[in-house]
This record gives C-alpha cells, sequence and structure tokens, in this order.
C-alpha cells in the first residue's frame, strides 16, 4: 500500500497539531462548540490561536498557568516528530482579548 504525500508536509503538521489542542480544549471546556483553533505562520514557526468562550478561559489558563503550560509543553512534544516549531495564544471568543500564560 502506497501513502499520498502532501505536497508541504507542513500543512499535515498544522492540521494535526490544530485537531489535537482541539480534542484536548474542549475536553476541558464547558462550552465545547465556542473551541476554535485557528494557525498562522511566523518566521519558521506556527502559531495556533485556541479560542475559547469568555466563561471558559479560566479553565484553559488553569491555575497560576498551569493547564496552558501543560497545552505547551504537550504541543512542544507532539510537534518534535514534525520538525517543526508550534506555540500556542489562549484568546476570548468574543472579546479577542489574548491572555498569554508564559
Amino acid at each position: 500500500m502506497t501513502e499520498k504525500s502532501d505536497p508541504n508536509p507542513n500543512n499535515s503538521a498544522i492540521s494535526n497539531m490544530q485537531s489535537l489542542m482541539l480534542e484536548i480544549a474542549r475536553a476541558l471546556v464547558d462550552d465545547p462548540e465556542a473551541v476554535h483553533v485557528d494557525a498562522s505562520d511566523a518566521e519558521g514557526s506556527t502559531v495556533l490561536r485556541l479560542r475559547v468562550a469568555p466563561n471558559d478561559i479560566g479553565k484553559v489558563i488553569g491555575k497560576q498557568g498551569r493547564t496552558a503550560r501543560c497545552l505547551r509543553t504537550i504541543l512542544g512534544a507532539a510537534s518534535m516528530k514534525h520538525r517543526h516549531r508550534f506555540s500556542l495564544d489562549i484568546i476570548e471568543a468574543e472579546g479577542d482579548k489574548a491572555a498569554h500564560v508564559e
């Protein structure tokens, strides 16, 4: 059996990482339908923007940013397979306020 190769291997990597973050975030929040993950390229890496409902922002950030830090750790570990750097921004869906937690 032969596999079809993607003309741009980063497209499948980006799609995989978007799906991963989407599934994890939906498991954490009360309103899974409001969760969206967008991707944009930035100087050799890809930024994933995780949008959640305003009442769920605390659930994906966690106390002292622990959940957000764990999400970024999982993203980093999974991205090693694709040899492509990813970063994660967490954004409120309605207000578009970025919640950057280091």
